[in-house]
């Protein structure tokens, strides 16, 4: 799980890699859960909350350049 103040030190760039990464990552969870070989299926949930705050802090930081 990556934690809101690991990627507010990230540029636009690596914040957009990041969510990259972790949509690859939920998608191959959502494989893995419909071929039944997912054991934990609360990753599929952290993993996405995960993308959910890097986006949230990606929209952050493009409205603080727009502003400034």
């Amino acid at each position: 799980m990556t934690k809101a103040a690991e990627l507010r030190q990230k540029d636009e760039a690596g914040l957009k890699d990041e969510i990259k990464s972790l949509q690859k990552a939920h998608f191959g969870l959502r494989m893995q859960k419909a071929t039944q070989q997912l054991g934990n299926t609360a990753t599929l949930k952290a993993t996405r909350r995960d993308i959910a705050r890097a986006k949230t802090i990606l929209a952050e930081k493009q409205a603080a350049a727009a502003k400034a």
